[in-house]
């Protein structure tokens, strides 16, 4: 998530227009990228003129270069300098064949310049080129504006925007989900169809908690792996209290997992906790996972796939941490506030602060030695967007719902990580996951990209995302 992102840009032109513009409508387009920090594959002027589309030729090289670039190009933006040749952008983009997201901007014309020499039309050129990439088949995204200046706040605005559109569409896509263990029994909720998370990309890699027990049990006390991750965790959170035997498993289980995920190029994972994990090896994960997700490779409890896949996509979008929570508790009396709450496995991102503690919930079944290695805390107060995503079988679809509200500063005395989150008619959002019988799990992340997330999913994976605005 953290590598150089890289643009394909297509400048449109239309000779019969002034085509001087297309000429410095490059220039700009160009400097304002690379100011922003992202690469660019664009025409040369030697390739066409003023490195620009207009004709079938034209497009044919555009395809090419952009075919021969198709490893780096993360999104694609069509820039109108003038009213711009409709047919060329998209025979561009279907030539190259990229299936990554499009951008449409048009640069807007002035009031004082509308003489034959420096009127743009781009106003109206932007419709046509619309128009002709629905034709071919080719999703788009749009400007916040039908007009923008490539130099101007909103546009930069909508480039952060559509960069974080591009994260997700391209990072689900290649998205490796490693499913540790099996669905607890007593979760029929977090059943789902691998079947239509590979339709979009998205592949589920499962092992067996018993590999990774013989694995763990294969370890030596010793050996560096292990020794590295019990560091890493003493360096995480404060551990006072906990055993040495305890933090030693949880260093040997984070090793194994940190191994099997990189020879299988896992990219995500969720987990098996209740209650195999600790009756038959004594301690909780809750630590690694908590240390993973902190990383930007989240990790979700009670094997979650939909769970952790949805928390990808905040952080794809965000670039910080997520998390799974649970819609848990009423806040009071006050209908738009709610706790949201888990054992935890929290990143340390979410707490005010954090230490490792036992499992208070499964330690009354397994006993309190055989649970510690959860991360508690208080969440802090912060902006969050919201997400859930689902395999719904009977509708051969992925569906799920999203939003924004906010972690509140309120109160709460209560064991776990938890959090009050105020949310804005959240009794509607509450009736709506009933309704449609959507989990009790809910991904969250500390930022506020519901806008880029719902595009990435409704119009370039086509799921069913209802937005609760």
């Amino acid at each position: 998530m953290a590598s150089k992102m890289t643009f394909g840009l297509i400048v449109g032109n239309r000779g019969f227009f002034p085509d001087h513009l297309a000429k410095t409508g490059r220039e700009e387009m160009i400097r304002v990228l690379e100011a922003a920090g992202y690469g660019v594959v664009v025409l040369s002027p030697e390739q066409t003129k003023y490195g620009a589309v207009e004709t079938r030729a034209d497009a044919r090289v555009c395809a090419d270069l952009f075919d021969a670039n198709r490893k780096s190009i993360d999104g694609v933006i069509v820039t109108l300098p003038n009213f711009g040749d409709e047919r060329g952008v998209a025979e561009a983009l279907r030539g190259a064949g990229l299936k990554v997201p499009v951008l449409i901007q048009a640069t807007p014309d002035h009031a004082g310049r509308m003489t034959i020499a420096d009127r743009r039309d781009s106003f109206c050129g932007k419709m046509s080129v619309c128009n002709n990439l629905q034709q071919f088949g080719i999703p788009y995204s749009l400007t916040s504006l039908h007009t923008e200046a490539p130099d101007s706040p909103e546009f930069a605005r909508d480039l952060a925007w559509f960069a974080a559109v591009c994260r997700v569409v391209n990072g689900l896509r290649k998205c490796r989900v490693g499913a540790i263990g099996a669905r607890p029994t007593a979760f029929n909720t977090v059943r789902y169809s691998e079947k239509l998370l590979e339709n979009s990309g998205i592949d589920v890699d499962p092992i067996d908690l018993s590999e990774i027990f013989g694995r763990i049990a294969a370890m030596k006390d010793e050996a560096p792996e292990a020794q590295a991750k019990l560091a890493e965790i003493k360096a995480y959170i404060p551990t006072s209290g906990v055993s040495a035997e305890a933090l030693l498993k949880m260093a040997k289980l984070g090793a194994v997992i940190d191994g099997w995920m990189t020879s299988n190029e896992i990219t995500v994972t969720a987990v098996q906790c209740w209650t195999s994990m600790e009756e038959y090896f004594g301690v909780v994960p809750c630590s690694i996972m908590s240390m993973m997700s902190n990383k930007l490779l989240p990790s979700a409890c009670e094997v979650d796939v939909p769970g952790v896949v949805a928390m990808y996509a905040l952080a794809l979008a965000s670039g910080t941490p997520s998390a799974l929570l649970d819609w848990n508790n009423n806040y009071g009396d006050d209908p738009n506030k709610a706790v949201c709450f888990h054992c935890s496995n929290l990143p340390k991102h979410f707490f005010e602060s954090a230490r490792m503690d036992f499992q208070e919930i499964i330690a009354g079944t397994v006993g309190k030695l055989n649970t510690f290695g959860t991360v508690v805390g208080k969440v802090k107060a912060s902006p969050m967007t919201y997400l859930r995503v689902s395999t719904t079988d009977h509708k051969g679809r992925i569906t799920g719902y999203l939003g924004e509200g906010r972690f509140t500063d309120d109160p709460l005395t209560t064991f776990g990580g938890a959090g009050v989150v105020e949310i804005p008619r959240m009794q509607e959002l509450l009736r709506f996951i009933c309704e449609n019988a959507y989990e009790h799990h809910v991904a969250a992340n500390m930022s506020q990209v519901a806008s880029a997330v719902h595009e990435a999913g409704v119009k370039y994976l086509g799921w069913d995302l209802h937005w609760h605005k």
